[in-house]
C-alpha cells in the first residue's frame, strides 16, 4: 500500500525514507540479537571453572607431588607427540612456558592423518596442554620438559620387540592414520594405569581431585583410540601383515612383559575367560575380572616407557631417563 502511494511524485521521498527506516530497524534487531548471543557465550566461558570443576591450587604434600610428577613425564610425551602430529609444532611454539626451557623433542613429525583422526588428535593435544597447566599450577616448581625421543625408529623398535621379529620395512607411526593410532595405543594407557596406582598413595584431597580429573580424561583418550582401532580390528596392517587386533595384543603382551607384573594390559580381542564377565572376546576396554581398571607402580611405568624392562636403564622415548624423585632414585648418578 505504501509503495502504491509512493508512486505519486509528491510522495517518493517519503517512500524512500520509510524503506530506509525499516532496513535500519531490522539491522538493529539482528545486531542486538547477536550481542545477546555473544554476551551469553562470554558468560558461559567465564563460568568454565564452576560447577565442581577442578581449580588448581598449590600447597600439596611432597609425597603427593612425587607421585604426580611420575605422570608429568608421560604428559610431556603425549602432549608433544599429539601436537607435532597435527600441527608440525610443539610446546616451544604453542605454549613455551609449559616446556620450561627443557630440551626440544628429537624427531617428531607431522603425521598424514585423515580429517576425523586429525580432529581427534588435535583435541588430545589441547587436552594435554591443559593437563600440563593444571600440574604446573598445583606444583609450581615442577621440572621442565624432559628429553623425548619421538623418532619413527623408536616406535619401529617397540613394534619389532612386540612382534618378536625384524621388520623388512620400519614401522612409521607418522605414515597414515592407522599407523598413528597404533602408536597412540602405546601411550595413554600407560599413563592411566599410573594414575590408578597413584591415587591410593595420595594424602591431600586437592591431589586426589587433580589426579582423578586427569585420570578421567586419560581414560577417555585411551577409550577413543581403542574404539577407533576396534572398528578396524579385522583389517590387516599392510606394513605388518597382521590384523589390527593381533597387533594390539602383541603390544599389550610387550607392556606386560616389560612391566613385570603379570597381566595388567590387554589388546582388543582376548580369550573369553578374560572378557567382561567371561562372556565375550571383544575387549573395547581393558579391565580385571570385575572390569575394574588396572594399576601400575612408578617402577613398572619406567620399565615400559624406557623399553628396557628395567627402571634403572633409560631408553626408548626417554633416552636420558625420566625426572622426579621416584625416577631419579632408580637411575645411576651419571644420568
Amino acid at each position: 500500500m505504501i509503495c502504491r502511494i509512493s508512486a505519486m511524485s509528491s510522495s517518493s521521498g517519503v517512500c524512500l525514507l520509510l524503506l530506509l527506516l525499516a532496513i535500519l530497524y531490522f539491522a538493529e534487531q539482528v545486531t542486538c540479537s547477536r550481542l545477546v548471543v555473544e554476551d551469553e557465550d562470554i558468560g558461559v566461558c567465564q563460568q568454565l571453572t564452576s560447577n565442581g570443576s577442578y581449580v588448581p591450587t598449590n600447597g600439596i604434600p611432597d609425597s603427593d607431588a612425587d607421585n604426580i610428577l611420575v605422570a608429568l613425564n608421560l604428559e610431556y610425551l603425549e602432549c608433544e607427540f599429539f601436537l607435532y602430529a597435527v600441527t608440525g609444532e610443539g610446546l616451544d611454539s604453542v605454549e613455551p612456558s609449559l616446556a620450561g626451557g627443557g630440551p626440544s623433542p628429537i624427531g617428531p613429525e607431522r603425521a598424514n592423518l585423515d580429517a576425523l583422526t586429525g580432529d581427534i588428535i588435535y583435541q588430545f593435544a589441547l587436552q594435554e596442554i591443559g593437563h600440563l597447566r593444571a600440574i604446573k599450577q598445583t606444583i609450581p616448581d615442577m621440572f621442565p620438559r624432559v628429553q623425548l625421543d619421538l623418532r619413527k625408529e623408536v616406535f619401529s623398535s617397540s613394534m619389532e620387540a612386540a612382534l618378536g621379529t625384524q621388520l623388512q620395512e620400519p614401522f612409521n607411526p607418522y605414515n597414515d592414520s592407522l599407523s598413528f593410532l597404533l602408536a597412540s595405543y602405546l601411550i595413554p594407557y600407560v599413563g592411566l594405569t599410573g594414575y590408578v596406582g597413584a591415587i591410593p598413595n595420595l594424602q591431600s584431597e586437592r591431589s586426589k581431585r587433580l589426579v582423578a580429573g586427569l585420570l578421567a580424561v586419560e581414560s577417555g583418550q585411551d577409550a577413543v583410540v581403542r574404539t577407533l582401532l576396534y572398528q578396524r580390528k579385522d583389517d590387516e596392517v599392510p606394513a605388518l601383515s597382521m590384523k589390527v587386533s593381533e597387533v594390539t595384543n602383541k603390544l599389550s603382551e610387550l607392556r606386560n612383559k616389560l612391566g613385570g607384573k603379570g597381566n595388567v594390559d590387554e589388546g582388543l580381542e582376548v580369550s573369553s575367560c578374560l572378557g567382561a564377565e567371561g562372556k565375550v572376546t571383544g575387549n573395547s576396554l581393558a579391565g580385571d575380572n570385575n572390569s575394574v581398571g588396572y594399576a601400575r607402580t612408578p617402577a613398572e611405568i619406567f620399565r615400559i616407557v624406557y623399553g628396557s624392562g628395567n627402571e634403572s636403564v633409560p631408553g626408548g622415548f626417554y633416552p636420558q631417563g625420566c625426572k622426579g624423585r621416584f625416577a631419579e632414585s632408580f637411575l645411576a648418578p651419571n644420568h
